[in-house]
């Protein structure tokens, strides 16, 4: 069974995300979106609204899950049994940054990342971009499922 682990803090769920787990499931039996807890981070959303977001965006997927987790992204993946970590790409910047850490974790782990490049529509979402217009009361309905919003 080929499971991937879909790492990040979905603070919020964005239109992009959504796009890439949707164009994952073809390629894996499970997809296990992880939110990460860092105690240092200051989030908009209380991991509960994260949770209940993701959950209610894919309610009717059964090959997805949601769940949480502290530490290491890989030791987290082994715990669970997973053979991938699913990334997004949206820019050059993206890939430098998230090759280090891809070749990284492969070097602690053995686990493989798989990128998948954002489709056109998506790729200028970023969840600060969304927060910032959520903070200044804009309208961010082109941006997010619909649940973020309600």
């Amino acid at each position: 069974m080929k499971k991937a682990v879909f790492p990040g803090s979905f603070d919020p769920l964005t239109l992009g995300h959504f796009d890439i787990i949707n164009r994952a499931l073809p390629l894996f039996d499970e997809v296990v979106i992880a939110i990460g807890i860092n105690a240092d981070k200051e989030y908009m959303f209380s991991l509960e609204q994260r949770i209940d977001f993701i959950k209610k965006t894919f309610q009717n997927e059964p090959k997805i899950s949601v769940t949480t987790y502290k530490g290491l992204t890989v030791n987290y993946c082994k715990e669970i049994n997973a053979d991938f970590i699913l990334r997004g790409l949206r820019n050059p910047s993206d890939f430098e940054f998230e090759k280090a850490i891809a070749i990284t974790n492969r070097k602690l782990s053995g686990i493989e990342t798989v990128f998948l490049l954002t489709s056109a529509e998506t790729s200028y979402i970023s969840s600060s971009i969304v927060r910032d217009i959520i903070r200044n009361n804009g309208d961010a309905s082109i941006l997010v499922p619909k649940i973020v919003l309600q």
